[in-house]
Protein backbone atom coordinates (compact mmCIF):
# COMPACT_ATOMS: atom_id res chain seq x y z
CA UNK A 1 0.00 0.00 0.00
CA UNK A 2 1.25 3.09 -1.55
CA UNK A 3 -1.53 6.05 -0.81
CA UNK A 4 -4.19 7.08 1.80
CA UNK A 5 -6.31 5.99 -0.48
CA UNK A 6 -5.35 2.36 0.10
CA UNK A 7 -4.43 2.59 3.40
CA UNK A 8 -7.98 3.67 3.99
CA UNK A 9 -9.47 0.76 1.47
CA UNK A 10 -7.63 -1.38 3.46
CA UNK A 11 -8.55 -0.71 6.75
CA UNK A 12 -12.34 -0.60 5.68
CA UNK A 13 -12.07 -4.37 4.33
CA UNK A 14 -10.56 -5.29 7.45
CA UNK A 15 -13.51 -3.51 9.52
CA UNK A 16 -15.61 -5.39 7.19
CA UNK A 17 -14.10 -8.79 8.09
CA UNK A 18 -15.44 -7.66 11.60
CA UNK A 19 -12.10 -6.46 13.33
CA UNK A 20 -12.19 -3.52 15.96
CA UNK A 21 -10.61 -0.32 15.36
CA UNK A 22 -7.87 -1.64 17.63
CA UNK A 23 -6.88 -4.69 16.01
CA UNK A 24 -6.88 -2.46 12.76
CA UNK A 25 -4.34 -0.70 14.39
CA UNK A 26 -2.53 -3.54 15.29
CA UNK A 27 -2.72 -5.00 11.70
CA UNK A 28 -1.92 -2.50 9.53
CA UNK A 29 1.37 -1.52 12.48
CA UNK A 30 -0.77 2.49 13.28
CA UNK A 31 -1.95 4.33 15.74
CA UNK A 32 -5.54 3.88 16.97
CA UNK A 33 -6.30 7.22 16.32
CA UNK A 34 -5.02 6.71 12.48
CA UNK A 35 -7.01 4.13 12.20
CA UNK A 36 -10.23 5.80 13.18
CA UNK A 37 -8.76 8.65 10.88
CA UNK A 38 -8.92 6.09 7.87
CA UNK A 39 -12.65 4.71 8.67
CA UNK A 40 -14.39 8.32 9.21
CA UNK A 41 -11.73 9.32 6.11
CA UNK A 42 -13.69 6.61 3.94
CA UNK A 43 -17.16 6.90 5.33
CA UNK A 44 -17.62 10.95 5.30
CA UNK A 45 -14.55 11.84 3.02
CA UNK A 46 -13.54 14.02 6.10
CA UNK A 47 -10.54 16.77 5.24
CA UNK A 48 -9.24 17.26 8.90
CA UNK A 49 -5.59 17.00 8.88
CA UNK A 50 -4.55 13.10 9.56
CA UNK A 51 -2.83 11.92 12.91
CA UNK A 52 0.91 12.04 12.77
CA UNK A 53 1.96 8.54 12.04
CA UNK A 54 4.18 6.59 10.07
CA UNK A 55 2.69 3.63 8.54
CA UNK A 56 5.18 0.06 8.61
CA UNK A 57 4.45 -2.31 5.76
CA UNK A 58 7.40 -5.04 6.61
CA UNK A 59 5.43 -7.74 4.28
CA UNK A 60 8.25 -8.24 2.06
CA UNK A 61 9.36 -9.67 5.11
CA UNK A 62 7.05 -11.67 6.20
CA UNK A 63 6.09 -13.55 3.06
CA UNK A 64 9.48 -14.97 3.30
CA UNK A 65 10.75 -17.69 6.43
CA UNK A 66 14.11 -16.94 4.81
CA UNK A 67 13.94 -13.43 5.32
CA UNK A 68 12.20 -13.77 9.16
CA UNK A 69 15.08 -16.28 9.98
CA UNK A 70 18.19 -13.50 9.16
CA UNK A 71 15.93 -10.95 11.18
CA UNK A 72 15.78 -13.11 13.85
CA UNK A 73 19.27 -13.64 13.94
CA UNK A 74 19.91 -9.99 13.96
CA UNK A 75 17.19 -9.74 17.03
CA UNK A 76 18.83 -12.31 18.52
CA UNK A 77 22.52 -10.80 18.38
CA UNK A 78 21.06 -7.60 19.54
CA UNK A 79 18.94 -9.32 22.82
CA UNK A 80 22.81 -11.26 23.94
CA UNK A 81 24.36 -7.91 23.72
CA UNK A 82 21.34 -6.28 25.82
CA UNK A 83 21.58 -9.40 28.39
CA UNK A 84 25.22 -9.18 28.70
CA UNK A 85 24.87 -5.44 29.88
CA UNK A 86 22.27 -5.56 32.18
CA UNK A 87 23.89 -9.07 33.55
CA UNK A 88 20.82 -11.03 32.90
CA UNK A 89 20.19 -14.61 31.26
CA UNK A 90 16.64 -15.95 29.47
CA UNK A 91 14.69 -18.97 29.98
CA UNK A 92 11.36 -18.18 27.51
CA UNK A 93 11.46 -16.11 24.47
CA UNK A 94 7.70 -14.61 24.20
CA UNK A 95 6.28 -13.88 21.03
CA UNK A 96 3.29 -11.06 20.85
CA UNK A 97 0.63 -12.05 18.48
CA UNK A 98 0.44 -11.74 15.91
CA UNK A 99 3.01 -10.67 14.35
CA UNK A 100 5.56 -11.24 16.59
CA UNK A 101 5.07 -15.04 17.17
CA UNK A 102 6.98 -16.62 14.19
CA UNK A 103 9.24 -14.16 14.83
CA UNK A 104 9.79 -14.93 18.68
CA UNK A 105 9.72 -18.83 17.63
CA UNK A 106 13.07 -18.17 15.81
CA UNK A 107 14.40 -15.81 18.05
CA UNK A 108 13.80 -18.92 20.68
CA UNK A 109 15.50 -21.39 18.45
CA UNK A 110 18.86 -19.14 18.31
CA UNK A 111 18.51 -18.45 22.00
CA UNK A 112 18.45 -21.89 22.58
CA UNK A 113 15.60 -21.79 25.11
CA UNK A 114 11.63 -22.21 25.57
CA UNK A 115 8.85 -20.37 23.50
CA UNK A 116 5.99 -19.31 24.42
CA UNK A 117 3.27 -16.52 23.46
CA UNK A 118 1.45 -13.56 24.74
CA UNK A 119 -2.19 -12.22 23.13
CA UNK A 120 -3.24 -8.86 23.63
CA UNK A 121 -6.72 -7.68 24.47
CA UNK A 122 -6.87 -6.00 21.37
CA UNK A 123 -10.35 -4.42 22.28
CA UNK A 124 -8.49 -2.38 25.35
CA UNK A 125 -9.39 0.53 23.87
CA UNK A 126 -13.18 -0.08 23.91
CA UNK A 127 -14.66 1.66 27.37
CA UNK A 128 -16.98 -2.08 28.28
CA UNK A 129 -13.65 -4.20 28.04
CA UNK A 130 -10.55 -1.22 29.98
CA UNK A 131 -10.02 -3.81 32.62
CA UNK A 132 -9.32 -7.29 30.35
CA UNK A 133 -5.61 -8.67 29.76
CA UNK A 134 -4.70 -10.64 27.47
CA UNK A 135 -2.61 -13.90 28.08
CA UNK A 136 0.12 -16.03 27.94
CA UNK A 137 -1.41 -19.38 25.85
CA UNK A 138 -0.74 -22.47 28.19
CA UNK A 139 0.33 -24.41 24.73
CA UNK A 140 3.42 -23.31 25.09
CA UNK A 141 6.29 -23.17 27.76
CA UNK A 142 5.09 -21.43 31.04
CA UNK A 143 6.75 -18.07 32.32
CA UNK A 144 6.15 -18.63 36.24
CA UNK A 145 9.51 -17.41 37.82
CA UNK A 146 11.40 -17.85 34.43
CA UNK A 147 13.22 -14.72 32.49
CA UNK A 148 11.55 -13.44 29.54
CA UNK A 149 12.30 -11.42 25.96
CA UNK A 150 9.05 -9.67 24.44
CA UNK A 151 9.32 -9.74 21.10
CA UNK A 152 7.36 -7.81 18.87
CA UNK A 153 7.07 -6.12 15.15
CA UNK A 154 6.34 -2.39 15.87
CA UNK A 155 6.34 -0.14 18.85
CA UNK A 156 3.44 2.65 17.85
CA UNK A 157 2.40 3.81 21.31
CA UNK A 158 3.72 0.95 23.53
CA UNK A 159 0.03 0.10 25.80
CA UNK A 160 0.63 -3.67 24.05
CA UNK A 161 4.06 -4.30 25.00
CA UNK A 162 3.63 -2.68 28.46
CA UNK A 163 0.14 -4.39 29.09
CA UNK A 164 2.10 -7.76 28.18
CA UNK A 165 5.18 -6.31 30.88
CA UNK A 166 1.85 -6.16 33.42
CA UNK A 167 0.86 -9.65 32.51
CA UNK A 168 4.33 -11.12 32.58
CA UNK A 169 5.03 -9.63 36.25
CA UNK A 170 1.41 -10.39 37.60
CA UNK A 171 2.06 -14.23 37.06
CA UNK A 172 5.25 -14.04 38.69
CA UNK A 173 7.88 -13.75 35.79
CA UNK A 174 10.58 -11.34 35.43
CA UNK A 175 10.32 -9.29 32.07
CA UNK A 176 14.02 -8.64 31.28
CA UNK A 177 14.13 -7.07 27.48
CA UNK A 178 12.29 -6.44 24.55
CA UNK A 179 13.16 -6.33 21.32
CA UNK A 180 11.31 -5.29 18.39
CA UNK A 181 11.80 -4.70 14.44
CA UNK A 182 11.05 -0.87 14.36
CA UNK A 183 10.17 1.69 17.10
CA UNK A 184 7.84 4.28 16.43
CA UNK A 185 7.52 5.95 19.84
CA UNK A 186 11.16 6.47 20.52
CA UNK A 187 11.43 4.72 23.87
CA UNK A 188 14.30 3.43 25.76
CA UNK A 189 11.98 1.01 28.08
CA UNK A 190 8.46 -0.02 28.93
CA UNK A 191 8.39 0.13 33.00
CA UNK A 192 11.94 -0.56 33.39
CA UNK A 193 12.09 -3.78 30.57
CA UNK A 194 15.12 -2.56 28.04
CA UNK A 195 13.29 -1.78 24.60
CA UNK A 196 16.05 -2.97 21.88
CA UNK A 197 14.70 -1.85 17.89
CA UNK A 198 16.39 -2.86 15.07
CA UNK A 199 14.89 0.06 13.60
CA UNK A 200 14.07 3.50 15.46
CA UNK A 201 11.94 5.78 13.65
CA UNK A 202 12.30 9.27 14.10
CA UNK A 203 9.69 12.17 12.81
CA UNK A 204 11.76 15.39 11.81
CA UNK A 205 9.22 17.90 13.21
CA UNK A 206 9.56 16.15 16.83
CA UNK A 207 13.31 16.79 17.08
CA UNK A 208 14.02 19.44 19.75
Amino acid sequence: MKTIDELTQKAVELQTGGLSTGQIADELNISRETATWLLVHAKKRDTTQAPKDIYIDWSNIGRSSNRQRLIAGALADMIFECLDRVGQGVDVVVGVALSGIPLANLVADELGCEFSTYHPNKQHWEPESKEIRGTISQNFAQVEGKNCVLIDDVVTSGATLTEAVTVLEGMKAKPVAIAVLIDKKGIDDIQGVPVNALLRVTRVDRIE
